[in-house]
């Protein structure tokens, strides 16, 4: 059970409830010297920069966005005062899948 503002638990697999036939998902695994990054933060930025959206990647170094059609910026932040851009185009009926190395 979710309480408060919480984002869902980020996993490798889509839940079984997502329909891409209505959904276009942004979803990426942030790494480090080839291990999950647990922890980092992603932030969906729109096609102006502007913020959006923000996850916490899990155990696996998951995160997941449902974003309209269009281009899209990730910005991964990590400990270290990593940050790490990385341009997306989400597609309604699609999952746009990146890999972050950090």
């Amino acid at each position: 059970m979710t309480q408060g503002c919480a984002a869902p638990a980020q996993t490798a697999h889509l839940p079984a409830t997502v329909d891409l036939t209505n959904e276009a998902v942004i979803q990426g695994t942030v790494t480090r010297d080839g291990q999950p990054v647990s922890s980092a933060y992603a932030r969906l930025l729109d096609s102006s920069g502007e913020f959006t959206a923000e996850v916490v990647t899990g155990d696996e170094g998951v995160f997941r966005f449902f974003a309209a059609d269009g281009d899209w910026t990730v910005r991964v932040l990590a400990a270290g005062g990593v940050s790490v851009d990385s341009k997306v185009t989400a597609r309604v009926g699609e999952v746009a899948a990146l890999e972050v190395a950090i």
